[in-house]
């Protein structure tokens, strides 16, 4: 999980949902702090170096992006088989809340990639930086 301040967050988001081709995964905008949060695949924070912000290794206790139940040893879960079940563009989902009180989805699962590519992400942060750096000395 990618942690950046608000604004060069919403920049960059901005920059991903623009961009063809790359999405962007859940993002998550933490109340009060001002932070911005990218959903990155498992292994990033051991690359990350991107100044301005914090990629955190979650161990394994990362955020579950599936609202399917966990599936049991056959595959299976409450409503049947995974592999058997259509996902169907527009297809209403319950949404996981938000993994923390204060926080809430600016994209949620299910509207988003599962996550942001982190080469993608670091050139769209990198961007916005400049933006943000343009516009504040035009001041």
């Amino acid at each position: 999980m990618v942690s950046v301040p608000a604004r060069q967050g919403l920049e960059a988001v901005d920059i991903l949902r623009r961009a063809p081709g790359d999405g962007v995964g859940p993002v998550l905008h933490i109340e009060g702090g001002g932070t911005l949060v990218f959903v990155v695949p498992a292994g990033t924070a051991a690359g990350w170096d991107v100044p301005g912000s914090t990629c955190t290794e979650t161990d394994g206790r990362g955020l579950r992006l599936d609202p399917r139940p966990a599936p049991d040893a056959e595959g299976t879960d409450a409503r049947g088989p995974h592999e058997e079940e259509p996902v169907l563009k527009g297809q209403d989902v319950a949404l996981p809340a938000p993994p923390a009180e204060g926080c809430d989805w600016l994209l949620p699962p299910g509207e988003a990639d599962l996550a942001t590519d982190p080469a993608v992400l670091r050139r769209a942060l990198g961007e916005a930086a400049r933006l943000i750096e343009a516009a504040d000395s035009c001041r």
